[in-house]
């Protein structure tokens, strides 16, 4: 719809005759076409497309404002379209009247899902370009391909047939013998008819993307044929008759089956100057021949399988492209070489001969390479070299004295020191990151005059030389990284001279403060860096810097907001994890400001006259105060938490989200994600909102990580909608959770991943990889399934130039090349894995999984390491947007804060005597509502500090030994109220009014029962899940009439039963009762005699008792195991003033039942365990007298 003109809603009516309606319809004028469609589905819908050219538009006079529309041809058809105003038509007429009167020369219809060619372009004479791509356009039928019609095209020389599925060659268009260009790539073509030798004025052919494996000896015909696309078939071999077309000069056959490239057969092709055989699976260049290949002077060989490279016989060779093979030895002939390209192999020496003095690029990175050859400082003309990420131990004198060298990155090795330089040296760019530098030339800075880039981050410097030998500095440098030094504050004296400095990084060194009046010289500055150091303070003469728009200085001790929100041009200010109190502000806030980051500073706080100064700032990040929650109340450790940082970088837009779910369901679990749009920021918001949710609702339906990570990937990409059209994101999800299959552990980590976000655990110290990246450089197997695809890999290495992931979220219209299923993998916790970090793909390309985790390492504080990784990228080179997310875990059995299970074989006190007391006659009765425990007044913290509380097991009478039991997030007590992310003992209450209670309590009962707690108002029941592990994740959960018990002869009814499924725990609910199963399936539960009575108590008569039966449950709670830990967990402090009345013809039974024999409550091996009656709580409702 980019060649919209005009559109609008108006009536239209279809058609001549009256027999149609008129009715409200989305009019479009579009290129050449007349589009009407649905109002409500106006781009999704059915949409008629009438073309204009060479049809009519006139006026209708018997109504106002209203137009005719027809197409030509004799099968025309015609619109009618009345407008709302005369502004409208006049505006509508002009305009198509344009379009009818136009002739026709180029016509675009790509992506109009047609299946037949219009049949109005046969009658167009003068049609010249036709682009047909993207279409389903058919064979057979009036305006299909096979038709004798397209001879009338006499005119016709481009034609795109592209991406239309034909699966065979139209052999109709051999007849438009004035065609110049054919495409047709993508169309799963097997074979190409010999009549093609017909087309005498072709001069390019594509067929790229299809089944091709041969080609006619007739194609070789075609004199004129001067471009011939091959790429992406079957073809084993280069073909024979490639030797015959004179007029071709390149050769492309990239991504195909060639994996012998015989040099001597190119000596029969004297005609080929240019050959990209990318993709091949080449294994061998065979150079047997003595004779010199002349002719060849470009050759792509990317991305095969070649051990070794002698191509000494090209001696006319002047670019050579290698990179991501696996040479170990390069051999090339430099008479005319002028460009080298051999990154990512494993080379330890490379031989050019001659001295290749045409040569100007070179990059031998990422390979094995100790020393670098003579000829490389011989060569004079050499203009960018790089060397990084090899073993180089030095850099030969000769090649930083060199006159033509601009551009020199040798980072990522071994380097100790530098040699001096060479007055004037033309060099600009210079990056010497990672390496061990412990100081750099004294006169360093005034011979390399020409000096724009210098990165010396992650070295040992203790301190740089001077900008010059005088006050007077020449120095032209711009952009400065010092990060990850060891440089101390009267280095920044020394930064004067350089009055043109824009970009100054000095993170993470040992600065104590920055001079006041050195910094107010750097007048320039746009960009400064001084996190991490131990800074109290930012100069206030940081105001003299009017051009500065970023200020980073996190991690530092400041306590006084630095003084830069006055700075005309000020974007970004980042004063995290710091020790600001407050704020002191100027009356307004400069309009530039974009972001201000003051989390991490635990003593500020912020007025509300601040805030509202701070709500026009797009991203203002602030501390969120943490909720008291239940587990807090009770001490307990924390399992995990996390931090996460987000930098733009040198990008305008923040395209990078990040999903940090602490506290994720009912039970101790958590989720983490992060997603990179790369160049939209549409999809990542998109999914950052969405994608925590759907994880949720997955899980409920599956408990196989690969089933309900697949499902939340496909779900999330479905729910993007019109946005993952055309845009995708990377996307990483981590969910942390209990693995009831492995009994030993206790957590498990599901990771699924598409794209190129990472996620490293850090498992005692060392890196552990739990993703994989989905781009086709770096997977074998992605990069193989998307050429079986047959897709167009451009050489960028990007899926039809849009992309270099195989997998992503969105990008529809890539399918089925770009696929939304996710890696999915699940690797169980120990106690030796510390955290877990997550990052995008500008991370992990400058920040390597060993420095990433020694980095953490190094900080602890989750937040502070997640912007410490960010930093060190930028530092290091990034200018894309960075994110990363840190996790601290701490799940080993050292947390573990729960007091050990006290002895079975304890001293217990005596039972307690059944006393008579009488009630206060004031409490109102449980059917009133206002003496209930939980009423819908309460409040969150009253909740806590219920769950919280915990009293003796036994009556305070037992004596010192009673005490309260302390229990850990590790092991947690029943989730009984729904809390974030963590499993909290919470009291259920049931409350029955007295005409529905069978059990005869009243006002008349004697005395408390023990083990049974009453607040005058209900029964609860306290019950401990501790190391459950029932699930129904493997099934549907039971239905509710399955666990309903039946009624008795007194008519008791709860209508209200259902069942509430939790993550790991199955709780039925009948009215207000909790009861929590582990274990086993609810089916073998049900048939297991130890456990019969969780699922109605069987009498001595044979009949069974409801669960909601008031005697169901205080017979449940008195079989109880009779142990102090287990499943059921000590209960809350009774209240001194409620008793428990049991009328004369329950105490009987009561007490018999309390003198019995407690069995064992079945569960899981590794927790099976009694537990005392003590440790419940029950209320029973009874009426007041």
């Amino acid at each position: 719809m980019e060649r919209t003109l005009l559109k609008g809603v108006f009536s239209v009516r279809k058609g001549k005759t009256q027999l149609h309606k008129w009715a409200e319809r989305q009019v479009i004028l579009c290129g050449t076409s007349l589009i009407v469609a649905s109002v409500k589905d106006s781009l999704t819908g059915k949409m008629h497309i009438l073309p204009l050219v060479g049809g009519k538009v006139e006026e209708v006079k018997r109504r106002q404002h209203c137009l005719m529309f027809s197409s030509a041809g004799p099968q025309a058809q015609t619109y009618y379209v009345n407008f709302d105003t005369l502004a409208d038509y006049q505006r509508w007429h002009r305009q198509a009247s344009k379009v009818v009167s136009q002739t026709i020369s180029l016509v675009d219809l790509s992506c109009y899902s047609l299946e037949e060619v219009p049949e109005y372009l046969f009658y167009c004479q003068d049609v010249t370009h036709l682009n047909l791509r993207h279409n389903f356009m058919s064979l057979d039928g009036p305006g299909g391909l096979s038709t004798a019609y397209f001879r009338r095209f006499a005119q016709l020389r481009s034609l795109n047939l592209s991406h239309n599925g034909l699966g065979v060659f139209p052999e109709s268009l051999c007849e438009i013998q004035t065609l110049t260009e054919l495409y047709l790539s993508c169309n799963g073509l097997s074979a190409v008819p010999a009549r093609l030798e017909n087309l005498q004025s072709l001069q390019t052919l594509c067929l790229d993307g299809n089944r091709l494996d041969s080609l006619p000896e007739e194609l070789g015909k075609l004199s004129q044929l001067c471009s011939l696309g091959l790429s992406f078939n079957d073809f084993p071999l280069i073909p024979g008759v490639v030797e015959r077309l004179g007029a071709l000069d390149k050769l492309a056959m990239a991504g195909n089956r060639v994996e012998t490239l015989d040099l001597f057969g190119l000596l029969r092709m004297t005609h080929i100057k240019s050959i990209d055989l990318r993709l091949n699976g080449l294994r061998c260049v065979k150079s047997e021949t003595l004779e010199p290949v002349k002719h060849l002077t470009q050759l792509d060989l990317r991305d095969n399988q070649l051990t070794s490279l002698d191509l000494s016989s090209a001696c006319s060779l002047e670019t050579l492209q290698c990179q991501r093979n696996q040479l170990g030895a390069l051999t090339l002939s430099g008479f005319t070489l002028r460009t080298l390209h051999a990154r990512d192999n494993r080379l330890t020496t490379v031989n050019i001969y001659p001295v290749p003095n045409q040569l100007t690029h070179m990059d031998l990175s990422r390979n094995l390479l100790e020393y670098l050859p003579d000829w490389v400082c011989d060569s004079r003309k050499i203009e960018v070299l790089d060397v990084s990420h090899n073993l180089l131990s030095e850099l030969p004198a000769r090649l930083l004295s060199s006159l033509s060298l601009r551009k020199l990155l040798s980072g990522n090795n071994r380097l100790e020191s530098l040699a001096d330089l060479l007055d004037h040296i033309p060099l600009e760019t210079l990056d010497l990151q990672h390496n061990k530098l412990r100081e750099l030339p004294e006169s360093f800075f005034y011979k390399a005059l020409n000096l724009k880039y210098l990165n010396v981050s992650a070295n040992a410097l203790e301190t740089i030389p001077p900008s010059s030998q005088s006050e007077e500095s020449l120095s032209t440098l711009q952009e400065l990284y010092l990060t990850g030094n060891k440089l101390n504050e009267n280095c920044a004296a020394l930064l004067v001279g350089h009055q043109n400095l824009r970009v100054l990084h000095m993170a993470y060194n040992q600065l104590q403060s920055f001079p006041a009046s050195k910094l107010s010289k750097l007048e320039v500055l746009e960009e400064l860096n001084l996190s991490g150091n131990k800074l109290k303070t930012i100069p206030s003469t940081v105001s003299s810097c009017k051009r500065l728009h970023t200020l980073i200085a996190h991690s530092n001790h400041i306590s006084v907001f630095p003084e830069v929100l006055s700075l005309p041009e000020i974007k970004l200010v980042d004063v995290s994890c710091n020790e600001l109190t407050e704020i002191l502000l100027p009356e307004s806030l400069p309009s530039t400001l974009q972001e201000l980051d003051l989390s991490g500073n635990s003593s500020l706080m912020l007025e509300h006259k601040t805030l509202n100064l701070f709500s026009h700032i797009s991203t203002l990040k602030l501390d969120q105060k943490p909720a008291v929650t239940a587990g807090d109340a009770q001490g307990t450790s924390t399992l995990w938490d996390h931090g996460y940082a987000e930098m733009c970088g040198q990008r305008n837009k923040l395209c990078v989200s990040v999903l940090a779910v602490d506290r994720f369901g009912d039970s101790p679990e958590a989720a983490y994600g992060i997603f990179d749009g790369d160049r939209n920021e549409e999809v990542s918001r998109l999914l950052q909102c969405t994608m925590g949710d759907v994880l949720a609702e997955e899980i409920q339906h599956s408990s196989v990580d690969s089933v309900y990570m697949s499902n939340t990937f496909l779900t999330s990409h479905r729910k993007l909608g019109m946005a993952g059209q055309k845009l995708g994101a990377s996307a990483l999800l981590c969910y942390i959770h209990h693995e009831s299959s492995e009994p030993g552990r206790y957590f498990s980590l599901t990771v699924a991943n598409v794209g190129t976000c990472q996620a490293v655990l850090c498992r005692d110290g060392q890196p552990l990889a739990l993703s994989k990246v989905f781009s086709l450089e770096q997977s074998a197997e992605e990069m193989e399934r998307v050429k079986l695809a047959k897709a167009i890999i451009t050489e960028d290495n990007k899926v039809s130039g849009v992309t270099c992931c195989s997998r992503l979220l969105g990008c529809s219209y890539l399918f089925p090349w770009v696929l939304p299923k996710p890696w999915v993998h699940t690797e169980p916790l120990c106690s030796q894995d510390e955290f877990l970090i997550l990052g995008n793909k500008a991370l992990f390309q400058k920040v390597s999984y060993q420095e990433a985790v020694s980095t953490v390492l190094a900080v602890r504080d989750p937040r502070a390491a997640a912007k410490k990784l960010c930093t060190l990228a930028q530092s290091y080179g990034c200018r894309d947007n960075v994110g990363a997310v840190v996790v601290a875990l701490h799940i080993g059995e050292d947390s573990c804060t729960c007091e050990p299970p006290l002895s079975t074989t304890e001293a217990r006190g005596p039972p307690l005597p059944i006393s008579v007391s009488p009630c206060d006659p004031a409490t109102p009765s449980s059917s009133s509502g206002i003496a209930s425990e939980f009423n819908s007044e309460m409040s969150a913290s009253e909740v806590g500090s219920e769950a919280g509380s915990t009293a003796s097991d036994e009556h305070p009478s037992l004596g010192p030994m009673a005490r309260p039991e302390r229990r850990c997030s590790l092991h947690p007590t029943a989730t009984l109220w729904v809390y974030p992310a963590l499993f909290q003992r919470q009291p259920s209450s049931a409350t029955f009014s007295s005409n529905q209670s069978d059990n005869g309590l009243d006002s008349d009962d004697e005395a408390p029962l023990e083990g049974v707690i009453s607040n005058g108002s209900k029964l609860e029941v306290e019950v401990d899940i501790h190391c459950c592990a029932f699930q129904l994740r493997s099934g549907p959960p039971e239905s509710p009439k399955d666990l309903d018990g039946r009624h008795d002869s007194r008519g008791s009814d709860y209508p209200n039963s259902k069942m509430r499924r939790q993550n790991s725990v199955v709780v039925s609910a009948t009215n207000g009762c909790l009861l929590a199963v582990c274990g086993r399936e609810i089916s073998d539960l049900k048939k297991s005699p130890s456990t019969s009575s969780l699922f109605g108590k069987k009498l001595s008569n044979g009949s069974v008792v409801a669960l909601e039966d008031s005697h169901n449950i205080i017979e449940v709670a008195l079989e109880a195991p009779k142990k102090k830990s287990g499943y059921f967990a000590a209960p809350a402090q009774q209240d001194p003033e409620d008793q428990l009345i049991i009328p004369p013809s329950l105490e009987q039974d009561v007490r018999e039942q309390l003198r019995g024999q407690s069995p064992v409550v079945p569960g899981p091996p590794w927790c099976k365990r009694t537990a005392p009656l003590e440790h419940l709580r029950i209320i029973v409702p009874h009426q007041r007298g």
